[in-house]
């Protein structure tokens, strides 16, 4: 497929998530299904344009001066590709397969449009009823915040130390050119172009072997700040498909004991092929059975509980940019309420000087700050560990790491802006 082409078909794309307001990733399948000449670098591109387009979805409207399909994309060409206005009239050359050329409207705005009096939601590429819960946490600086949301993001890699070390790993993967993560002390950063071709880490020796993982080097950090250690008793409560258990493991060294639950079993399912494939030896699967309780006899007995709590997911829209526009206020009411629930189960399990550890992918201070303060009120015996304590986990980088995030009370925030990681929170409370 042509350059041209590959825009005409991202239009089709965008315009059928208009229309059926359902994830990207469905939306692409479907059309790749039914275009099957497009080869897997065609898709690739088109999923680049249709995921750029997403992430600069109100900004490119904006300076449009339009809300359709056609005009998203011109608009992401512009601030996102950096196109001039010569170059996307060339890709815009009404050609067999190409989109019709740039009307004089379009010609014109795409050469003098601007951002300059945008509102923050619009700058920062978020949706508007969001605007005053990223004001409360970032001030003046949310639509920066927002922008560097939509940003796309890298390819981190956690190396298992169980099985390998961080430089092993990156000569087996010198071929993508791993750089060494800024923070974690055991990440690896792949940097990808607009267009580029998703990774097949999957397919790579390296990860057959389980010496590495995909995960976020906000993630990792997130693990590494719970202060887990071998020899604990720890409690995932929400372990889903396992990432950070594998990295509680291999924090752990694979000694003390690890029980992985959550309330949705079918989140599980991946758990024990990858708990296998890293060579983990200290964890333990509790699958719910009904109303069963999934850690009888844990009681006052526990280290460390580690909640990676559900959430609305608004840190990680680098990586999925639909998934903004698709959130509602009445997801946020929803989460927060689970999120109490689960710091209430975790608080009897705690004894005496063991900890929780509380973690979202948000940058809201509903599902932040104000659950940590709401748990603090209901359980007096819980306090926060100090800012150095949280941190200390990091060594000689805790105190740039600190002069980079949002650190507060009630736990640290990263942010693509501040740490170029998700964002994600973290707070650690000890029982007294």
């Amino acid at each position: 497929m042509t350059p041209s082409a590959r825009l005409s078909a991202a239009i089709e794309v965008i315009a059928d998530l208009d229309a059926r307001r359902r994830p990207a990733p469905d939306a692409l399948k479907d059309w790749g299904l039914a275009h099957r000449f497009a080869g897997s670098g065609d898709r690739a591109a088109i999923a680049g344009l249709v995921y750029d387009t997403l992430r600069r979805r109100a900004s490119a409207a904006y300076v449009m001066g339009d809300d359709t399909p056609r005009a998203r994309l011109l608009g992401m060409l512009r601030l996102e590709r950096g196109l001039d206005l010569a170059a996307v009239a060339a890709l815009f050359d009404g050609g067999r397969f190409a989109p019709a050329p740039l009307t004089e409207g379009e010609a014109e705005v795409l050469g003098a449009g601007t951002l300059a009096a945008a509102p923050p939601h619009v700058a920062g590429d978020y949706p508007a009823w969001l605007d005053p819960h990223l004001a409360r946490v970032f001030g003046d600086a949310r639509a920066e915040e927002g922008a560097a949301l939509a940003r796309r993001a890298p390819l981190d890699l956690r190396v298992n130390t169980l099985k390998a070390d961080r430089d092993k790993v990156a000569k087996a993967l010198a071929h993508l050119a791993p750089a060494p993560t800024r923070w974690s002390p055991v990440g690896l950063r792949v940097t990808l172009a607009p267009d580029a071709r998703n990774v097949a880490v999957h397919a790579e020796p390296a990860f057959l072997a389980g010496q590495l993982e995909v995960q976020d080097e906000g993630s990792q950090l997130a693990a590494l700040l719970s202060g887990a250690r071998p020899g604990m008793q720890v409690v995932d409560l929400c372990a889903g498909a396992g990432g950070k258990t594998l990295a509680l493991a291999a924090l752990m060294e694979n000694h003390g004991q690890i029980f992985a639950t959550d309330l949705d079993k079918r989140r599980l399912a991946p758990i024990h092929e990858r708990l296998a494939r890293a060579g983990t030896r200290n964890v333990q699967v509790k699958t719910p059975r009904g109303k069963e309780d999934a850690l009888p006899d844990l009681a006052g007995h526990v280290d460390l509980v580690l909640i990676d709590a559900p959430c609305t997911g608004t840190g990680t829209w680098r990586r999925n940019p639909d998934a903004k526009w698709r959130v509602r206020p009445g997801a946020l009411a929803e989460r927060t309420k689970e999120q109490a629930a689960l710091l209430d189960r975790a608080a009897p399990l705690v004894k005496p000087g063991g900890r929780i550890a509380y973690v979202t992918c948000s940058l809201l201070a509903d599902e932040n700050a104000d659950q940590v303060r709401g748990f603090l009120a209901r359980h007096p015996d819980f306090a926060p560990v100090s800012p150095a304590e949280l941190l200390a986990p990091l060594g000689e980088r805790a105190l740039i790491f600190r002069q980079a995030v949002l650190m507060a009370e009630e736990g640290v925030q990263m942010t693509p802006r501040r740490t170029d990681t998700d964002g994600f929170f973290v707070a650690v409370l000890v029982k007294q």
